[in-house]
């Protein structure tokens, strides 16, 4: 949960501050929610969100000042919210496909060098990061957030 409220805020400060409130909130209504973790995540998200549009000037979003940059507040939101979303969705992922992700993404790997790591064939790969990153995006259409941008 963190790590999701840190994609969103961009602070980790702020983002324990909320997964607590979270917590908290949840303690008070432990008997009317059904299903917690949904409830603590949708939660989360809607306190990360509030926070976000209440200190839109403290936000960590670096983005370029001058001329050109007519970002509005909602993209930078957007943005985060977005990159949130995509961490929540890979953590719940099985460890090898975790892994097949961060290989190509994060340490930046190409298909022979990821196929030597996991025993893959190079074509195995391929089609399994295909389906993954479809599957994230579907997931993420699916949760509101369609677009380059969020």
């Amino acid at each position: 949960m963190l790590g999701f409220a840190i994609g969103l805020v961009g602070r980790r400060a702020v983002a324990e501050e909320l997964v607590q409130e979270a917590f908290l909130r949840l303690h008070q209504l432990w008997d009317q929610v059904e299903n917690p973790r949904a409830w603590l995540y949708r939660s989360l998200r809607n306190l990360a969100l509030n926070h976000l549009r209440d200190h839109a000037r403290e936000t960590m979003v670096e983005e370029p000042e001058g001329p050109g940059n007519e970002n509005p507040p909602d993209e930078a939101l957007g943005r985060l919210e977005a990159i949130g979303m995509v961490r929540l969705l890979i953590s719940e992922l099985p460890p090898d496909e975790q892994d097949l992700i961060r290989f190509k993404y994060h340490d930046d790997l190409k298909y022979q060098e990821i196929s030597r790591q996991t025993g893959l064939s190079v074509s195995n790969v391929g089609y399994k990061l295909h389906h993954l990153l479809k599957g994230l995006a579907d997931a993420l259409r699916h949760a509101g957030i369609d677009g380059s941008l969020g």
